[in-house]
């Protein structure tokens, strides 16, 4: 059974650091911290500090709702929302989104996504793939699972891949390690008790199946002291000593090296500390919490005004060694009542971009965290006169690009009139991923991780970073 990661205790109350902030969820056979920790020894570049914030908005978002209006199409193609200009001359959006507007010379936006998989989850979004890529080997890794074997250090203070998504740790589980195996399985926090949503009937019956008490501290007992560990360190070591010294491989001494280091995190508290909101300055979170809306309604499955708290997780979590953090927004899946729905759900996204890039500028830190923001496709450009919703376009869709050191205040690639299909410069999901990585320092054309068999696998067979970034 993989290692999946809770975290637990944490609400709108103030939390003991010491005593109830939990992560790591295991099954009855699962392996230990200790043993996910292999995955973050490094095998190849490491001396960067690079990261990426991946911000899935589940469900698909409306591309002609969010960054490519059609303001000169039939009303119902371009439906209820007006546009506005942008920072940059010529460039418009919807209405919902003034704050993206305001700062748009900080993004890169992308209105020509497109090789959609069709899939409703994340695992495009998540690793450049289809799910059933390689399928009969384990499957293609998430990018974040790649980041821990490429850049993890069995030293570091924290996992290299740290999973946020649904907010539990055992739904929708999109971001696996693949033929990677389990060692590279992701830290998964469950922060439900930060962010209420109401999850969809399948992932409820998700969490059914799964089981949901899989706790264990990443805090120090208050009566187990570090001279106590140091001490049941010592006694495990002797009792090792006979199979240490017969293992030529050097096994045990690495198995040593990853113990230090559950030790070391349990020790320092730094993640569990990046995951306590109730340490954060009172302002800050003001500022990472949107408006409640006035006008549009709020789907029982979608999030509300506090969920950008999230992008406020994934910055604190970069800032104690984190290398890749993956979130996500819902419910975009609007099959009726959209627009509605994206009066209230737009404007949320809309605060919380915003607060993370001015965020991470103003401490400096914009240049080396890289954003992508997108979801699973577009939606059409038809509006159904019966639900009033929008439905699954994997033809087109939008995609947001920020920090990391790229050249922002630019659109991508563009759409026919009614927004049915891209009519210029075509962005895939490997090619997004491609220019992430390039912002980790890492060729995803030239690096290869072995599969189960022994066989070279480069980390995109396909794509090419985006020249124009």
């Amino acid at each position: 059974m993989f290692l999946r990661s809770a975290l637990t205790g944490i609400g709108s109350s103030p939390v003991s650091r010491r005593g109830i902030l939990q992560i790591g969820a295991l099954g009855t056979s699962g392996p230990c911290l200790a043993q996910l920790l292999q995955a973050e020894s490094a095998t190849g570049l490491r001396n960067s500090r690079k990261a990426i914030i991946n911000i899935h908005l589940d469900g698909g978002p409306p591309h002609l709702d969010t960054i490519d209006p059609k303001p000169e199409a039939p009303v119902e193609i371009r439906g209820e929302f007006d546009t506005i200009s942008t920072s940059l001359p010529g460039v418009h959006v919807t209405e919902l989104l003034p704050k993206i507007a305001s700062i748009a010379e900080k993004f890169v936006l992308i209105r020509s996504l497109t090789g959609s998989a069709g899939a409703h989850d994340a695992f495009q979004c998540q690793s450049g793939y289809a799910a059933k890529d390689l399928e009969s080997l384990g499957g293609r890794p998430a990018v974040g699972c790649v980041v821990s074997r490429l850049h993890g250090r069995s030293d570091d203070p924290a996992p290299a891949f740290i999973d946020l998504m649904q907010g539990r740790p055992q739904v929708r589980n999109s971001a696996r390690p693949g033929f990677l195996g389990p060692s590279a399985q992701p830290f998964r926090p469950d922060i439900s008790g930060l962010f209420r949503r109401v999850l969809e009937p399948g992932m409820q019956n998700e969490l059914r199946r799964l089981g949901q008490d899989h706790s264990i501290s990443l805090t120090l007992n208050p009566r187990l002291t570090a001279g106590r560990i140091d001490d049941r360190q010592a006694l495990l070591a002797s009792l090792d000593r006979l199979r240490r010294d017969a293992d030529r491989s050097g096994m045990m001494e690495a198995m040593d090296q990853f113990g230090r280091q559950a030790v070391g995190i349990l020790l320092s508290g730094a993640l569990a500390r990046a995951l306590d909101l109730s340490t954060e300055d009172p302002q800050v979170l003001q500022r990472y919490t949107a408006s409640s809306s006035s006008s549009g309604r709020q789907s029982t499955t979608s999030e509300g005004p506090d969920s950008i708290r999230k992008f406020l997780l994934a910055r604190r979590l970069i800032e104690a060694g984190v290398r890749y953090v993956s979130v996500s927004i819902s419910d975009f899946d609007t099959h009726s009542d959209n627009f509605p729905r994206m009066r209230n759900l737009l404007p949320i996204v809309d605060h919380g971009l915003h607060a993370l890039v001015t965020d991470l500028e103003e401490r400096g830190m914009l240049n080396d965290v890289t954003i992508v923001v997108w979801g699973e496709f577009g939606r059409t450009p038809r509006i159904d006169p019966k639900s009033g919703g929008r439905h699954h376009w994997p033809q087109a869709g939008p995609a947001l690009l920020a920090g990391g050191g790229l050249k922002t205040g630019q659109v991508i690639g563009s759409t026919d009139r009614l927004g049915d299909d891209v009519t210029s410069r075509p962005v895939t999901y490997k090619d997004v991923f491609a220019t992430l990585y390039r912002c980790l320092g890492i060729d995803a054309r030239t690096v290869t991780l072995p599969d189960p068999q022994g066989r070279p696998q480069f980390l995109l067979d396909d794509g090419q970073p985006l020249s124009e970034v």
